[in-house]
């Protein structure tokens, strides 16, 4: 309290004058400096932990950092005027400006919370060179902050400066650990003295215990899948595929009892308490943990069943699935974790030279669950599921190490999005919190405890990005490259698959061909604890997948078809949608439906083109038929045609999601005012930044959007401007019969039927409020 005490006094003592300095040079003015004939000590002053540390952090966050007295007093001082005048220039902005500088303020953010991370090891320091090394350590961290940039995430600084902690090893090593130390854990001493049935009918067990045969293999590598159709009161029309395991009839239960799950101790108590956000009031003492959602998702996840649901919704049921699935694989994790210890625990009871071969537990690497979400933001929202579950109540806290570190670099300030931002509802949704998407970030469970940035061979679950899983990969020929700890993972998670279409597939694609390959190092495993699959290399046909989207789309579904093994077989949802977009058109408009015939799936974009700058575009080519902007999903469609346009010296400008802020106000503004006759659009623009465009009086659709939505936002765009000539508007759309998914989604499947057999190749519909 002393030391406190006197800091305090020593920053009331300063005037106004030398505070004002403190602030901008991060000293005290010379004139006010106390010369004397001996040196003074160093005082040291000890500032208050901060009102928002959980009591979950680990013992490296709470070690009193010795630094200088006015680097303490810098602390306490507000933040500086540079910093105060670029937020007024933040919310003073348009909202084109705005955007970039929340995504540059959060970049900003993450960086200084990790340069506080690494404040730690500064107490060897000598106190006569304790000035010199906090005037280094401050300048560095001004340049820092200047550049706003992630060092850990940054592409150019290569992944060996990503932080891991090595310093909790020993403590969460699965081979040095034992079950008695698991103190409460009383359902892991049930199954070992309980009846051996009880245990066996476990999902888990029955799961990883199953000991394929080569000639099942094989079956599964060259023999078609058998499918069956179902339909459940929830999730709708479900399609069973499977090679090896008859269709038994899978039920959606009308009520779950928790303790008929088989779920691991703290998981009965915690999940009806955290979950409790998404039940109503009034809910049935019978089921009283799951909703109707979550209840038949939960019922196939837990029989290891690979899963698709196409109808993921971030502003609707996206946190639900979210919760069910961290359930599923937190389950997963600790019933593993739980069986390795319990061995050790035999095997050290037993004689020496005596060997068992029961004691097979684990893959070749101890990663068991990836996760793949598009932000940070998603990776955050996920440790904090992880964590509420392990928490038994408040007074029984984990310890979860690095918490602090990972709150700055994942977290985000609400106060740094400009309030002047008008978006979608489910813009809002998509893009909350920090959506930096290029991170990657190891999580180990034991017993009691997280740790959080476990290097990856001594991980339980990984969470990352496709970019971030991309980056450590690497590609074939580089000298840096890393995929062995994707060897042994048994349950994949990819969230929000339809974001990737937005950000690059390919990242995706080049994931799921290095997942479940054997590892070119044995990474310090013990193989006589390894399971006979891992050895075999046959984990992808053990390996669950689950798959989440907002959208069917033929990418993904090649995903799910082509890159699934599970020898227990896969289940999708496929319902298809009855009203299409076109209903939420609300302008008065009529919708030319073109239908152009292409061969083959490959021959489809050159087709297109072919029937664009033939059949369409002389229509438009008239000055009666400016203001016509032309939608376009593919950016090398979106090339292909620029160019034709360069080529032809046609009017035109141009917006992709890679045109810089000025080129798209002058892109804008030129549209608005006739002085350019046509605007070619990329779809992905428009899901970044989701502007309003004014002035559109034509439409064409190169091709049907992926998602749905844009369809009728972008006609009903045309009410933005009102002058008077609502009577001249025009929309038409280009698809073809391999566009079968989109159309649907856009016009209905009754009318997609009707298109796709008609002989006609032309269709016309009619939106508005005088239909």
């Amino acid at each position: 309290m002393g030391k406190r005490r006197g800091g305090r006094e020593l920053l009331r003592s300063l005037s106004k004058k030398q505070k004002r300095h403190l602030r901008e040079f991060g000293e005290e003015h010379p004139f006010y400096d106390k010369v004397s004939g001996r040196p003074e000590a160093t005082q040291i002053c000890e500032l208050s932990e901060t009102s928002d540390k959980s009591s979950a952090e680990s013992d490296s966050e709470t070690e009193v950092e010795q630094v200088s007295v006015y680097h303490k007093l810098l602390a306490t001082l507000k933040t500086s005027p540079e910093s105060e005048s670029e937020e007024e220039e933040d919310e003073s902005e348009s909202e084109e400006d705005g955007e970039s500088g929340t995504e540059m303020d959060s970049e900003g953010s993450q960086e200084a919370g990790e340069a506080d991370g690494g404040e730690e090891d500064k107490n060897d320091i000598p106190e006569q060179e304790e000035g010199t090394a906090t005037d280094t350590a401050e300048r560095t961290l001004g340049q820092e902050q200047a550049d706003g940039t992630d060092a850990s995430c940054d592409p150019s600084h290569g992944v060996i400066e990503e932080f891991t902690d090595v310093k909790h090893e020993s403590e969460f090593s699965l081979e040095t650990n034992f079950m008695e130390e698991e103190s409460g854990d009383c359902n892991a001493d049930r199954r070992d003295s309980n009846s051996s049935r009880a245990f066996s009918e476990d999902p888990f067990k029955q799961h990883m215990d199953k000991e394929l045969e080569e000639k099942e293999v094989e079956e599964m590598s060259t023999l078609p899948k058998t499918s069956s159709q179902s339909k459940w009161p929830r999730l709708g029309q479900l399609t069973f595929s499977s090679t090896l395991e008859k269709h038994k009839t899978l039920k959606a239960d009308k009520e779950v009892d928790v303790k008929q799950l088989y779920l691991h101790k703290p998981l009965e108590s915690t999940w009806p308490k955290v979950n409790k956000q998404f039940l109503p009031s009034m809910s049935k003492p019978s089921d009283p943990s799951f909703t109707p959602l979550q209840r038949e998702l939960f019922c196939i996840m837990n029989t290891y069943r690979d899963l698709f649901y196409p109808e993921r919704n971030a502003l609707t049921n996206g946190e639900e699935i979210r919760h069910a699935y961290c359930l599923h694989a937190l389950n997963h994790v600790l019933k593993a974790n739980a069986q390795v210890l319990s061995n050790n625990a035999k095997r050290r009871d037993q004689k020496p030279g005596t060997d068992n071969d029961d004691y097979r537990d684990q893959g070749l690497t101890r990663p068991k669950v990836l996760m793949i979400v598009p932000f940070r933001e998603c990776a955050l929202r996920i440790v904090h599921i992880l964590i509420s579950l392990l928490e038994m109540n408040e007074k029984r806290k984990i310890d979860v190490s690095n918490k602090k570190r990972f709150k700055g670099e994942f977290g985000s300030d609400p106060e740094e999005k400009p309030p002047n931002l008008k978006r979608p509802e489910d813009y809002e949704a998509i893009f909350a919190g920090n959506i930096d998407d290029h991170f990657r970030i190891g999580v180990a469970i034991l017993q009691k405890s997280m740790r959080l940035y476990a290097p990856f061979y001594s991980s339980d679950i990984i969470i990352a990005s496709p970019l971030g899983m991309r980056t450590i990969i690497g590609a074939e020929g580089e000298k840096k490259r890393d995929f062995d700890f994707l060897s042994s993972i048994e349950i994949l998670v990819i969230d929000q698959a339809d974001i990737y279409l937005m950000q690059n597939w390919e990242h995706v694609l080049h994931l799921m061909k290095h997942i479940n390959l054997l590892p070119l190092d044995s990474h310090g495993v013990d193989f006589s604890r390894v399971r006979m699959l891992n050895l075999n290399n046959w984990s992808k046909y053990y390996r669950q997948t689950l798959l989440f989207s907002a959208l069917q789309d033929p990418q993904i579904n090649s995903v799910f078809n082509k890159h699934c093994f599970n020898y227990v077989g896969q289940v999708a949802v496929r319902n298809v949608p009855l009203r299409g977009s076109i209903s939420r058109v609300v302008v008065q408009l009529p919708h030319v439906f073109r239908k152009l015939e292409a061969e083959n799936l490959t021959s489809v974009i050159d087709t297109r083109f072919q029937f664009f700058i033939d059949k369409v575009l002389p229509e438009y080519r008239d000055a009666i038929m400016s203001h016509t902007l032309i939608y376009v999903p593919s950016y090398f469609d979106y090339v292909r045609l620029r160019n034709y346009f360069k080529k032809e010296e046609l009017n035109f400008t141009h917006i992709c999601e890679y045109t810089k802020k000025a080129g798209v106000c002058r892109a804008r503004r030129f549209f608005l005012k006739g002085e350019k006759q046509f605007l070619l659009f990329t779809e992905r623009f428009h899901f970044y930044k989701r502007y309003t465009i004014k002035g559109i009086r034509n439409l064409i659709f190169y091709e049907l959007p992926t998602y749905s939505h844009f369809y009728s936002e972008l006609c009903n765009m045309m009410k933005a401007t009102d002058n008077g000539v609502d009577a001249t508007w025009t929309c038409t759309v280009l698809y073809s019969k391999y566009d079968a998914q989109k159309l649907a989604a856009v016009v209905g499947i009754d009318r997609t039927a009707q298109m796709l057999q008609s002989k006609k190749n032309v269709h016309l519909f009619v939106t508005g409020e005088n239909e």
